[in-house]
This record gives structure tokens, sequence and C-alpha cells, in this order.
């Protein structure tokens, strides 16, 4: 009988491309805006143009984060999103207009505190209707991507035109809070005190998610619903809850995105949400489904990309977020971190 052949393990080294290979979503944030810098030429330019295209792209994360995690836990195409957006930037508005007294005051503080009770108001009044829109309108299609697709539409104009019922076809024209008026300038560069608060808020908001997410038992079931919703409901889990709670959630995230959007334009109309929606969408593709840091990533590249294409070449500005889009979906077709398989 012959001995079996010697046979010693090896371990294969990857290639420091295969190391860096996870780490090549975070690196296209500090990339492209090494490029802008190139692009625009002008230090001053370029810091005015970062600041505003990480506010803007924070509050397309606040707007768009609700989203994604709902397209990977519940697998629902939800058009109807952008109705959230409009809600809750009338409500908060509103709110704001009521409270002029703290609004037109100097105080950072108080402003700060109208702008804190506005949020309120539009989380809660965006999460009661995030829980009837899915009761009524989403829960009789789940698993129907084409019903979802017409249904959720049709709650998003029905929404859309109680907005006009309730507050008028007209745009709503404001200002910010008083404190909040104005720039802060750093040499020759000038940076609106809003759009640091906007920064300070999407950053929080993106802590507190990760937090929830990663350091809680909730944030295991959700997360673990995202990539194998069957196992954590054969464990014995009430998934159902989980997607309720996910759906209530990503409304109320929809409602503080509207009205910091709302005061960032400084304008309020029944058709914000929906024309919000491209860009929530293109964020959520490319960060890819139901990832958190893909959508936030993603979300600062857009707002990025579309502030420095509207300096260098404003013509290009309209394409930039497709063209974007068609880029980072030929170099990773499923988003650049996605946590559930294409269904």
């Amino acid at each position: 009988m012959s001995t079996a052949p010697e046979h010693s393990p090896t371990m294969a080294r990857s290639s420091v491309t295969d190391r860096l290979a996870p780490y090549a979503p975070l690196m296209l944030v500090p990339v492209l805006a090494i490029a802008g810098l190139i692009a625009v030429q002008n230090p001053a330019s370029w810091l005015t143009l970062t600041v505003s295209g990480l506010a803007m792209g924070m509050m397309i994360f606040l707007m768009a984060s609700g989203l994604t995690l709902v397209f990977g836990l519940m697998d629902v195409i939800n058009f109807g999103h952008g109705a959230f957006v409009s809600v809750g930037a009338f409500i908060g508005i509103s709110v704001l207009l009521t409270l002029g007294h703290l609004t037109n005051a100097p105080s950072l503080g108080l402003n700060l505190l109208a702008i804190l009770a506005a949020v309120l108001a539009a989380m809660a009044a965006t999460a009661v209707m995030g829980w009837a829109f899915e009761r009524v309108i989403v829960k009789p299609v789940y698993g129907n991507h084409l019903s979802q697709i017409l249904v959720t539409m049709g709650g998003l104009i029905i929404a859309e035109q109680l907005i006009i019922v309730l507050w008028g076809p007209e745009e709503i024209y404001f200002t910010r809070p008083e404190a909040l008026k104005g720039a802060l300038t750093f040499g020759d560069a000038a940076i609106e005190k809003y759009r640091l608060v906007t920064v300070g808020v999407g950053l929080a908001v993106f802590a507190a998610m990760r937090f929830v997410l990663r350091r809680t038992k909730i944030g295991l079931i959700v997360r673990a619903g995202v990539q194998n919703g069957e196992m954590v409901a054969a464990l014995g889990y009430r998934l159902r809850l989980v997607f309720i709670g996910v759906f209530i959630a990503g409304s109320a995230l929809a409602g503080l995105g509207g009205v910091m959007w709302g005061l960032y334009q400084e304008v309020i109309t029944a058709h914000m949400g929906n024309q919000a929606m491209i860009l929530i969408f293109i964020v959520v593709i490319i960060g890819g489904l139901g990832s958190v840091e893909g959508c936030f990533i993603g979300a600062l590249l857009v707002g990025l990309l579309q502030n420095y294409i509207a300096f260098v070449e404003p013509k290009l500005a309209l394409v930039s977020n497709i063209a974007l889009m068609v880029a980072i979906l030929m170099w990773r077709p499923m988003g650049m971190i996605p946590v559930v398989k294409a269904k």
C-alpha cells in the first residue's frame, strides 16, 4: 500500500489591491475633494463649495437613509417616500413660523430651540403618517414590485394634493432664524452658518444610526433581517414588527430631512419631495441596498460632485449625478457597500 503524499498547506498572501478593496468607497470622498481643488483652482472657492456640498449631501442622507433600510429589509420599492419629505417640511416650517419670537431673536440658543421644536413636530407627524402608509398602502402589496410602484406613487400624489388643500398651491417663502443668517469668513472663503449646522446634524444622525445598528440588539435584528429575513423569523423574532418600526423610523427621518431641506432652500412647495426623489434614489442605488454607510458615502459624493460641476461647468451639472451613478454601477454593479443580494 502506497503512502499518502505529503502535503503542507500554503497560505496565499492577498494582494495590496485586495486588502484595500473594502476601503475603496471610503477613499472616494477625499479623492473627489482633491479633484475638486484641482478643477476649481481657488482654495477659498473650493472651501466654500466643499462645505456647501457636504451640507447638501447630509440633507440627502437624512432623506435617503430610511429608504435604503426599507429597500433592504422589507424589499419594498416606495416611490411615495417623497411625501414624507414634503409633509415634514410643511409641518416643520409651519411650527417655525408660529415661533417667530424665537426665530427672530438674535440668540443662537433660542433659534436652535425653535428648530428643534419644528423638527420634533415634523418627525412625530411623519412617523404617524408612515405607520398609516405602511398599514393601508404598502402592506397589501408586499412581494409585488409593480403594484408597490403604482400604489406608492398614488400615495405620493394624494399627499401632495392634501398639502395643496391644507396650505394652498402657492410656494411658501420664509427666512432662516436670525442667528443662522449670513456667513462666517475664513480668509477669503465665506461659509454659510446654516450649512455648518446641517453638517453637524447629518453627522450626529449618522453616528446615532450606526450606533443603533452596530451596538444594540434591535440593530442586530435589523441587520440580520436585511441579510436573511427568513432565518431571523425562524429564530422566533417578530420580523413584521421590525418592518413596521423601520418604516416608521425611515418616515420620521424623511420628515427631518424635509425640514432641513426647506430651511436650506428657504422655500417649500407641495412637490419638493417628489423633486428630491431623483437624488434620493441615486444615493440609495450607488450606496448599496440596505447599507447606511453606503448611503452616507453616496450622499456626500452626490453633494460634492454637483457643487463642483456647477461651479466649473454649469451645463454639466444636470447630468453629473447620472454620470456618477453609471460610473459607480460599472465599478460595483450592486452599489458601493451592498448588504443584501439582488432579488
